[in-house]
This record gives C-alpha cells, structure tokens and sequence, in this order.
C-alpha cells in the first residue's frame, strides 16, 4: 500500500508551531519595545557642554545611531506581523503549506523559519 502524501499538518502539530511561534513573538515584541525605549532615549536631547567640533561628530554618531535603531525597528515590525499572519494560517488551517507548489513544508523549516510560506525549493526558483 502506498502511503498517500500527507496535505496538512495534525492539530497536535500545529499547536507545536503555534507555541513556538508565541514565543517568537513574545520575545520580538520585546526587542522592538527595547529599540523604541533606546530611540526615545537618544531622541531627548543631552545637557552636557562639549567643544563644538566635538559635538559635531556625536550629533553625526548619533544621527547614523537613530537611523540604524529605525531601520531595526521597521524589521522588527516586519517580522512581528509575519508571526502574526503565520498563526492566522494556523488558525484557518492553511499554516505550513507552500504557496507555491500546495506541498507541505517540512518541519525542520518551518522550526527554523515559522513564518516561511514557501518550501525550499520554491523560494530558490523565485530567486
């Protein structure tokens, strides 16, 4: 008998990539919590006298220090809404499988990128 390829996750596996998931999320929530506190911080303007050509430099620093915190924040951002649409999916049962070919994705990709709507392969050839 030949063993009929499987076209959905079980529920028990499911609530395995929901967990993880969370906890991604969780702890993405978190880290962009902390860019925005360090952004605010670097946004309030320091008291201290320094020599002007000094102060230059640091508002220079400091200038390419808040663009590198809003660039990670928008990431962060990015990354926390795919979280968000992978456990949609779970929810409406499509989580786990490709987008583009209807195959299941395994599992040891899905662990190491829970948000992936493609398998492998897929995304290689969309490259």
């Amino acid at each position: 008998m030949v063993q009929e390829e499987k076209k959905r996750y079980s529920e028990e596996e499911l609530k395995e990539f929901e967990v993880l998931i969370s906890q991604k999320l969780e702890a993405s929530r978190n880290e962009l919590n902390y860019i925005k506190e360090t952004l605010s911080k670097r946004n309030d303007s320091g008291t201290d006298n320094t020599s002007g050509t000094s102060k230059l430099l640091e508002d220079g620093a400091d200038t390419s220090e808040r663009e590198n915190f809003s660039q990670l924040a928008a990431r962060q951002q990015k990354f926390i809404q795919q979280l968000e649409a992978a456990l949609v999916r779970i929810k409406n049962g499509t989580y786990g499988i490709c987008i583009d070919t209807g195959r299941l994705i395994p599992k040891e990709r899905l662990r190491a990128v829970p948000h992936t709507q493609q398998t492998i392969e897929a995304k290689l050839k969309r490259s």
